[in-house]
């Protein structure tokens, strides 16, 4: 069982520490007993402030968490809500919480932080030369107090390197159901985004990372060429394009890609388009032909035949399974 822990910070938006500790306490349990089966629950939750009390969050409201940053002996993930509007003092308003981040970074935990709240770990230097994304109307006051960081504030959703990253205040839900998937499969995901009546295509708009980019490698202009990969995928081009988009030769493009992804381009490129086809099976009613374009592919047929080879079923099958 995944140990996630939830910080109650002061002036935070309540739904955005509310709403995820929902998402994750009923993730494997809510749907089964909906649906009649065993309940089977794929994290423990705990909240912790900084002092073990209740925090005032914006506006007349009060949040007791289960206990103080102290007393966590164990998590693998940390959850940050918003810190408020104010975004000057944040490290100041939270200097117990800094230290604390950093001990468990380095202990392997996985920090996820939303809004405003990603401007903490921001300060703490440890999202420098890392994507994030924040609410639309921070990220350039953010890109001004810490230009090291990767802002792609058009993302709904961020993934690097063990830091993952939300948007506004209703992208806390987002962020939540990507991570259930993350640490508990596609269909856990699915099934708590039912359960809950969360629609799912706002999880994954806009083109974030429907594969997460693989970035523990070093080489950067490969790291340019999935960006532009998963910006472009569902274009039709050839594979020269990103290779001359990061100025190198075909066979030299196809090799250092897969040294650092551990996938030729053509195979990142297919799973890309088939995540994203997947997306739009569960959450919309194009045609076949709709969504085979919209992927980058004409040939329905050829389309079909891929699908089935990367997820072993038809992608009507799939959207039988999975579709709302």
């Amino acid at each position: 069982m995944t140990e996630v822990t939830i910080l109650f910070l002061d002036d935070t938006f309540s739904s955005t520490a509310i709403g995820p500790m929902e998402v994750f306490r009923h993730a494997g349990t809510l749907w089964n007993i909906l649906t009649g089966t065993k309940p089977v629950p794929r994290f423990r939750v705990t909240t912790a402030s900084a002092d073990g009390r209740a925090v005032r969050c914006d506006g007349p409201i009060y949040i007791k968490p289960d206990v103080a940053l102290t007393a966590i002996r164990k998590t693998d993930l940390i959850f940050i809500p918003t810190t408020g509007l104010s975004i000057e003092d944040v490290v100041e308003r939270n200097e117990p919480v800094v230290p604390w981040l950093r001990r468990w970074h380095k202990r392997g935990a996985a920090i996820a932080s939303v809004c405003s709240g990603v401007g903490l770990i921001a300060a703490t230097g440890m999202l420098d030369g890392k994507r994030a994304t924040t609410h639309w109307a921070l990220a350039e006051r953010f890109r001004e107090k810490y230009p090291r960081v990767k802002w792609m504030p058009e993302l709904m959703v961020t993934e690097d390197r063990g830091f993952y990253c939300g948007g506004g205040v209703h992208a806390a839900l987002d962020l939540s159901l990507y991570l259930v998937e993350k640490f508990c499969g596609h269909e856990i995901a699915m099934q708590s985004a039912k359960a809950l009546l969360i629609e799912t295509p706002r999880a994954w708009q806009a083109g974030f990372a429907i594969v997460p980019l693989k970035t523990d490698h070093s080489d950067d202009s490969i790291s340019n060429a999935q960006e532009w990969l998963h910006q472009n995928f569902h274009q039709t081009f050839p594979l020269e394009a990103p290779a001359r988009r990061v100025g190198m030769s075909l066979r030299n493009f196809v090799r250092r890609f897969k040294q650092a992804t551990g996938d030729s381009p053509l195979i990142y490129l297919q799973k890309l388009r088939i995540a994203a086809a997947k997306r739009l099976l569960e959450g919309n009613h194009r045609t076949m032909q709709e969504i085979s374009d919209a992927v980058g592919y004409q040939d329905v047929a050829f389309f079909r035949s891929l699908f089935q080879r990367h997820t072993g079923v038809s992608p009507s099958a799939y959207r039988e399974r999975f579709g709302v």
